[in-house]
Order: structure tokens, then C-alpha cells, then sequence
């Protein structure tokens, strides 16, 4: 993978031998926030795992002590200060989004300190999140006079509700780790938010990937309602039952073994 080499590049992909890969975001002199570069890279990085069937789960995390303040307000007036540049800028953090969310395996995002805006968007559209008791969130965009982006507010709300979604938004007010935790949003709340991902994203790696992605599918379908997408979930769940992981996990209940999974 091309990305895996790139000396200093600012958004790190490390891999293990069990399928998990973690992306580390590396710019801590920013507190972690994200230029339009980072924003293409994440997507393009996060893409290409998705076409690659031997990953079986993806750990977002940082270098540093924060997550993410989200997008790099220094490009703003550069990048961002005419509606076409704004639109070609959301474009690109919104491809960051879906590719965290239609990845076709699990992602979990580990939290430690500040996680706001864009990076508030990037913890949402994982599927689980760890935090440590020092993060804080916050979805500040009414201070900047700026919206976010249909696709993104959907996680938001799928992961905190809607009220305390309203709440965020309508106020640009923070939450702390507890009051996450308490209204779902976080999984739980852990010393070393990055290693304890990368437990629950060993023990997802362990268990049979067709069925994990058929999971994943399914949840999103209930979660979308969308036809396209119960049909895919339903399509990834019957392939399962045809499967040598499935002929696996029954001889390995008989046998009393741990199951060895393939994916095929």
C-alpha cells in the first residue's frame, strides 16, 4: 500500500498480522486538525482498505494528546472563502465520512482529548468509539457560520440522538467523556482509548469476516431504511450460509477448537 511508506505524511497507516489497521492522524503542533490534503488522503487511504479483503478491521486514533479539532481553520479564508471552494472543501470531508461508514468492515475510533468538528464527524461515523475521561466534543460550526453536511449530521444524530444533537448544534456547546458515555455515544471510557480499540478490533478480527460485514450491512440498512441497502444486507447474510466459515464454526463447536477463519 503506498500509503504505509510516505515519511512524515501527517495521516499514518500501520498494519497487523491478525487484519487489523490503524490510521493514526499525526499533526499534534494543530491539535490534530486536519488540512485538504489530510481530508483527500484519509479518504483515498480508507478506500483503498475497502478494497482489500484481508483487512477485517480499521482502529482511527491520533498522535498526541488530542483526537481532533477538526478541519484547519487557517485554510479557511484559502480554501474555504467563496461557496465553490466551501462546497469543494465539504466535499472532501464528507468523503472522509462515508469512507469511515461504507467501509465493509468494522471501524472504531479511539478519543483522547479534543474531538471537535470535522473530528466530532470522523468519531461519528465509526462504528464504535473509545474515549479517555479527558475528551471532550463539541460540534461548533454555528460559531463559524458554517453548516455541516447532510451525511455527516446523519451519524451525529445516529450516535447521540436527536436531541442532544439539536443540543450541539444549535448551541456549539461541549460534552465531556461521561456525558458521552451516558447517552451512547462512546462504548466505553478507557486509560488507553488506542490499545483498548485495538483489543476489541483483534477480537472482531478473530471472528468470521463475512458474517461481521453482514452484520455491518444490516445495521446500516436498519439504521438508512434505504431499499439499495437492505438489499446488499440481505445479499452479504445469504452468502454467509454457502461459505467455508460457516462449515468452519460448526466443525470447530464439534471439535471444541477456536474456529480459523479465511473470509472465503
Amino acid at each position: 500500500m503506498g500509503f504505509q511508506d510516505a515519511a512524515g505524511n501527517p495521516i499514518r497507516l500501520e498494519r497487523a498480522q491478525n487484519g487489523v489497521v490503524t490510521i493514526l492522524i499525526d499533526r499534534p503542533q494543530k491539535k490534530n486538525a486536519l488540512d485538504f490534503a489530510m481530508w483527500r488522503t484519509l479518504a483515498e487511504m480508507v478506500d483503498e482498505l475497502a478494497a482489500d479483503a484481508a483487512v477485517r478491521a480499521l482502529v482511527l486514533g491520533s498522535a498526541g494528546p488530542d483526537f481532533s479539532a477538526g478541519a484547519d481553520i487557517a485554510e479557511f479564508d484559502s480554501l474555504r472563502g467563496e461557496p465553490d471552494s466551501a462546497r469543494t472543501y465539504e466535499a472532501a470531508n464528507s468523503a472522509a465520512f462515508a469512507a469511515l461508514r461504507d467501509a465493509p468492515f468494522p471501524t472504531l475510533a479511539a478519543i483522547s482529548g479534543i474531538c471537535f468538528g470535522g473530528g466530532f464527524g470522523l468519531a461519528a461515523a465509526c462504528d464504535m468509539r473509545i474515549a479517555s475521561q479527558d475528551a471532550r466534543f463539541a460540534v461548533p460550526a454555528a460559531r463559524l457560520g458554517l453548516a455541516y453536511p447532510v451525511d455527516a449530521m446523519a451519524d451525529i444524530v445516529h450516535a447521540l440522538g436527536p436531541q442532544l444533537a439539536r443540543h450541539l448544534t444549535f448551541t456549539g456547546a461541549s460534552i465531556d467523556a461521561q456525558q458521552a458515555l451516558a447517552v451512547g455515544f462512546l462504548l466505553e471510557l478507557a486509560e488507553a482509548p488506542l490499545a483498548r480499540a485495538g483489543e476489541i478490533a483483534a477480537t472482531i478480527a478473530a471472528n468470521a469476516p463475512l458474517s461481521v460485514r453482514a452484520s455491518k450491512a444490516a445495521i446500516a440498512a436498519v439504521l438508512s431504511g434505504g431499499e439499495a441497502d437492505v438489499d446488499r444486507a440481505i445479499r452479504l447474510g445469504d452468502a454467509t450460509f454457502s461459505s467455508a466459515d460457516y462449515e468452519e464454526g460448526r466443525a470447530a463447536f464439534k471439535e471444541r477448537r477456536t474456529p480459523r477463519f479465511t473470509g472465503a
